[in-house]
């Protein structure tokens, strides 16, 4: 399947800003399951400061605020074609080890909800896979989808503790139970084409588990399947923080306000 993407992300000021920095990560790479056709990154109001590869293989540009602006301008448009492979991503690369990915980080801590999960999940039995198929089910029956109940800095026994939560909380609670069953988890940050939608509020989020013979496998728990043809992975890390599209610091205490328009179609 060929997809065609455009992801503009706009942000506002009340007063110039003298200084801002911004991570994005916004390229997607060719690897097993996706080829990249073409890719381009347009920014209004910023300059590109230096790109790298970061410990997980994502590719990173560093964008600089032009002084005095009071609006910035990122406009991501390509074309990337992709296969179903069952949501198999297959070997580990990057420079970051296995072991790296069973850290605990702020937004994946193991909680009473958690350890009660993982025990309900034990008790179906199976072998891996479908061990973290049932996981990701419990999941989707415990926390229903519902935006604005939770926020970046929800945690994932917040997140299951309120029964409430998107894609993001969805990624985070299934990382967090997997690396307790003793799984390198990590999130993914990217696109899916909807159907029948074409515009949409933001990009979404899943997770991918290491799983001996089959190397990573990704998950996407809020619609209940492993990914295929219609998603495309742009980045990854051990939680959302580390996979964010963009991120960054800024001088100054001036009013901020964002503006997401995206569009992914076939």
């Amino acid at each position: 399947m060929r997809l065609k993407i455009t992801h503009r992300t706009e942000y506002y000021y009340e007063e110039p800003i003298s200084y801002g920095l911004q991570q994005l990560r916004l390229t997607p790479k060719s690897s097993h399951g996706q080829q990249v056709l073409s890719w381009e990154t347009t920014i209004a109001g910023g300059q590109r400061e230096a790109s790298y590869q970061d410990q997980h293989n994502n590719h990173v540009e560093l964008v600089r605020y032009d002084s005095g602006r009071k609006n910035v301008s990122v406009l991501c448009t390509g074309l990337v074609e992709t296969v179903d492979n069952a949501g198999i991503v297959g070997k580990h690369r990057g420079y970051a080890p296995l072991w790296y990915y069973m850290q605990t980080t702020d937004l994946t801590k193991t909680g009473p909800q958690i350890r009660k999960l993982v025990k309900q999940a034990g008790e179906r039995g199976g072998d891996d896979v479908a061990h973290l198929h049932v996981l990701s089910a419990l999941i989707g029956d415990a926390v229903h989808y519902e935006v604005g109940r939770t926020n970046a800095l929800t945690t994932a026994e917040q997140a299951l503790d309120t029964g409430h939560g998107v894609c993001q909380d969805h990624a985070h609670i299934f990382i967090t139970a997997a690396r307790a069953m003793g799984f390198p988890a990590r999130y993914v940050s990217g696109y899916l084409l909807l159907d029948d939608i074409v515009d949409q509020d933001a990009s979404h989020g899943w997770a991918e588990v290491h799983i001996a013979g089959l190397g990573w496998v990704g998950f996407d728990i809020s619609n209940g399947i492993s990914p295929d043809e219609r998603y495309v992975r742009v980045a990854t890390g051990l939680d959302y923080e580390e996979a964010a599209p963009i991120s960054g610091m800024r001088f100054g205490d001036a009013g901020e306000s964002l503006v997401v328009t995206l569009q992914v179609e076939q």
